[in-house]
């Protein structure tokens, strides 16, 4: 759980820092940082939900990382693009 709480927080951090990039590069990197915690989020969440230590509905939680990875690869891809142009 502390894991969980550690990738779950460093999203937040990491799509702050992105917002005061100095570049759009590092805008793209840092967002890119803030998707992989998320996809790590969602892998220890799969596991506490799957271990059964703590009963809870994960459902809106599932639901809502999912969300997020998604937003947050559309913006990576998106700023990787303009990268390129």
């Amino acid at each position: 759980s502390r894991q969980f709480f550690r990738s779950a927080t460093s999203i937040g951090a990491n799509v702050e820092e992105a917002t005061a990039a100095y570049s759009k590069k590092e805008f793209a990197a840092k967002m890119g940082i803030a998707s992989k915690e998320a996809r790590e989020t969602a892998y220890w969440l799969k596991l506490i939900k799957a271990s059964g230590f703590i009963h809870y509905d994960y459902t809106e939680l599932e639901i809502e990382i999912e969300s997020i990875i998604k937003i947050l690869t559309s913006i990576v891809k998106t700023a990787q693009t303009n990268i390129q142009h």
